[in-house]
């Protein structure tokens, strides 16, 4: 009994199809229950893969809409918040503005101008060594669990996407992070959207998730749909995964509080 909190709506100018759309997948595929969690708005223009401010009514109408058309379907109300030193208040301030499910914080920008898994900036690797860019990633994913902010966080390697990794141990960069979600009672996603990308893996890889089950940290699985096709992606294969590393539940959120659910 599966479900999906990771799904994005049009208004993040990358992702098609309608809510419902998503919705109509997740009831074939058999899930319990979805969220949608597209993008934060900053507080003024600042790249051209989420909404803005003044659409944030449009996104809760949207999700309103949807919850109309299948009233006896949990549908989540959730918000993707970038996690960027100095807008720590603007995310405090988004919180208010509605009765959220759950606010999920990820890690995109590694400075002010680089999206780590924008393939518009490849370039940019090879202006610093892969160890560096990991290590500055993995400092702001662990001040981003300390920051008391959210609820669960997304794709904890996100970094690996274009297959550039460091040639050593990563539980090197993993493990105050970790410590981190342990210490501030986080959970974090299962995102099989990496299967989709070019490192063709899970994120995160199963050594990050052996060490988090070690220190007890909870865990959901989601797909981050950008289409309703992708809507439960490969959930077979992280249900897996977790099984293998020895989860047996899950994690749900109703008004920002956790309800573990048994695999």
């Amino acid at each position: 009994m599966l479900f999906d909190y990771h799904l994005h709506t049009p208004l993040c100018g990358h992702a098609v199809g309608e809510p419902s759309e998503y919705v109509k997948v997740a009831i074939e595929k058999g899930l319990i229950e979805v969220g949608f969690a597209d993008h934060n708005p900053m507080p003024h223009y600042f790249d051209n893969w989420r909404m803005s401010l003044d659409q944030l009514d449009e996104y809760f109408q949207l999700i309103e809409e949807t919850r109309n058309k299948f009233p006896n379907y949990p549908i989540r109300l959730g918000l993707e918040c970038d996690f960027l030193l100095g807008y720590e208040k603007h995310i405090q301030f988004l919180s208010t503005l509605a009765p959220w499910d759950y606010l999920i914080g990820s890690v995109h920008y590694i400075s002010k101008d680089w999206d780590i898994d924008n393939p518009s900036k490849l370039n940019k690797w090879d202006e610093y060594s892969v160890e560096a860019v990991w290590t500055e990633y993995f400092s702001l994913y662990t001040k981003m669990a300390c920051s008391g902010l959210f609820d669960f966080l997304a794709h904890p390697d996100l970094v690996k996407k274009f297959n550039r990794k460091p040639q050593q141990d990563l539980s090197f960069f993993y493990k105050e992070a970790i410590n981190a979600m342990a210490d501030h009672h986080l959970a974090f996603e299962i995102n099989t959207a990496g299967l989709r990308k070019p490192v063709q893996e899970i994120y995160p890889e199963k050594r990050f998730l052996e060490m988090a089950y070690e220190k007890k940290i909870p865990i959901l699985i989601c797909s981050d749909a950008h289409s309703p096709a992708e809507v439960g992606s490969d959930f077979d294969k992280a249900l897996c995964l977790v099984k293998e590393v020895g989860y047996s539940e899950l994690t749900l959120f109703n008004s920002r509080k956790k309800v573990v659910y048994p695999l």
